[in-house]
């Protein structure tokens, strides 16, 4: 079983503060950045950043679906992270300056892929799958922000 990594990151027009508030706004801005294939999307507990559990389901393909349970916890300055209780996957959010006025975001995801031919097929494509996903995650965020 190999290590699966998806990465996806933009220039946003507006301080990292601001991103990245909104980025850890699960209980408000975070459910409206979400594209089309994620469902199902509750706050359990918490709701801004640190301390957050957060439900969706993720479907990433039109024949997988992932249910999750993420944790999320903030181990340093303008970074989230969000570990699904129900599988390997981590996802790493990072905010930082990029300029007066901008901010880059990177998203990493990795995961525990699968062994044999079908890991491979998993670590050829789910991150280029997951990296669509991402772009428009990111450019819901960029429209939130930049207004």
């Amino acid at each position: 079983m190999a290590q699966v990594e998806a990465t996806t990151e933009r220039i946003v027009a507006a301080d990292a503060e601001t991103v990245f508030d909104t980025l850890a706004d699960y209980s408000g801005a975070r459910e409206k950045l979400l594209p089309g294939q994620f469902s199902e999307y509750e706050v359990r507990e918490g709701g801004d950043g640190e301390g957050t559990v957060v439900h969706w389901k993720l479907q990433a393909t039109s024949k997988r679906v992932r249910d999750c349970l993420l944790d999320v916890t903030e181990p340093t300055d303008g970074e989230l992270v969000e570990k699904d209780r129900n599988s390997s996957m981590v996802t790493t959010w990072r905010v930082t300056p990029a300029g007066e006025g901008t901010s880059r975001v990177v998203v990493t995801t990795t995961w525990t892929g699968a062994g044999g031919i079908g890991g491979f097929f998993e670590k050829t494509f789910a991150p280029k799958g997951l990296g669509r996903i991402y772009d428009a995650l990111l450019a819901n965020l960029a429209a939130e922000v930049e207004k």
